[in-house]
Order: C-alpha cells, then structure tokens, then sequence
C-alpha cells in the first residue's frame, strides 16, 4: 500500500503530458516477445535493436557478451536504454538457460531445413528472438538448442540482411500481429507498477531525496 502511495506522490513531480505519456507506452509494452544478440562485434548494431525493442513495444532485451562486451551507444539508441531493461549473460548457454526457465521457446533467425517464413510464424507461444554475428552469425549451441529457426525471405542477389534491419523487420511484423489477436500479451500490472517506479526514476531528479523525505514523513 505504501507503495502505491509512495508512486502517486511521485506523479506530482511529473507533468502531465509525460504520464499520459508513460501510460500510453506501458499499454503497448510486452514480454511475450523477446530479443537476443549473441557477440555482436558492432557497437551501433546492438544500439539499433535495443531502439527497435523500444520502438516496438519489446520490454527486455538479453545481450550475450562471451567475446564482446561493448556499452549501449547511447546516440544510435536515442534513449531506449533508458526505457528497455537489459540483461547481460556471459555465456550463451546461461542466457538460454534463463530464458526457457521463463517460459520462451528460442527462435533462431538464421536460414535451415526445418526454417519457417516470417508470414507463417506462430505468435502464440512465448519467443525470444536470437540475432548472431555480423559475419558467422548464431553460434552451433543457438542452433543446437533452438525451438524453432525463422527467415525472413529475399528475392535478390543479396543473402542477408544487417541484423539490425533483420530484427526491425521481424518485431514489426510479430508486434502487429500479436496486437490483432486475442493472446494475452500485455504487462501484468505489477510489471507495470515495477517499470512505472523504474521510469520515473529515471526521469525525476533527486528521486532518491524525494523518497527518503516521503518516508520521513509517514
């Protein structure tokens, strides 16, 4: 109770554009989908998909750092760092681990014989979606110990697509699907109350004074 008492009086150092604002985007978000990169080399290739992530309404995004571990290029990815949760594994296999205990089935964007056509993918199910390398792309243990593996078809000379531009297209087509459909894909409300806290924390100066004082005065 506390708490959400502790979260309306923060509302007042808010305008009111900014929590209409924050209301409308937490509608849109979901953990039903998520996104993984595995050692991506490029620094901008990461930043460009954390900014589809948030673009799109994806809440979590897992980077896989066993050979590269690189910051968020804040210029490429125009703030959504500050507005998607990102989780760090050092290897492969923990993040793997972490996302099927969660309930995601891994989805390997990566062309195979039992691949399907982006157009004919399943939303139904929970999916974490794995971009790998700018040259050798995913790793034999993604491959190894995916549920499913997607393509996106092509009709020109050209094999693949930067993965950035791979995961844009991906997101915007399994989003727009998923928000036609009846599945239950929304943000749980304590998950909204968690990031309601989380992004106005990130907003409001001096927010840990702000609540040190409304404790205070309890």
């Amino acid at each position: 109770m506390n708490d959400l008492k502790l979260l309306e009086h923060l509302k007042d150092y808010l305008t009111e554009n900014r929590l209409k604002r924050f209301e409308a985007v937490l509608q849109q978000r979901t953990k039903h989908f998520t996104v993984a990169t595995e050692d991506v080399y490029q620094l901008h290739n990461t930043s460009a998909v954390m900014r589809s992530c948030d673009v799109f309404g994806i809440q979590e995004l897992h980077v896989i750092e066993e050979a590269n571990s690189k910051l968020i290029d804040r210029e490429i990815a125009m703030g959504a760092q500050k507005w998607v949760d990102l989780k760090r594994y050092g290897s492969v296999k923990a993040c793997i681990d972490d996302l099927k205990k969660s309930g995601y089935q891994i989805v390997a964007t990566t062309p195979h014989t039992k691949d399907c056509d982006l157009i004919d993918f399943d939303i139904s199910k929970k999916a974490c979606f794995f971009f790998g390398r700018e040259t050798e792309g995913l790793s034999d243990y993604v491959k190894a110990h995916a549920d499913s593996f997607l393509k996106i078809p092509m009709v020109g000379f050209t094999e693949s697509l930067n993965i950035s531009v791979s995961a844009a297209i991906i997101l915007q087509y399994i989003t727009t699907q998923l928000r036609k459909s009846n599945i239950e894909w929304q943000l749980t409300e304590e998950e909204v109350i968690e990031k309601r806290f989380d992004w106005i924390k990130k907003t409001i100066k001096d927010y840990d004074a702000i609540v040190e004082r409304f404790h205070s005065n309890l």
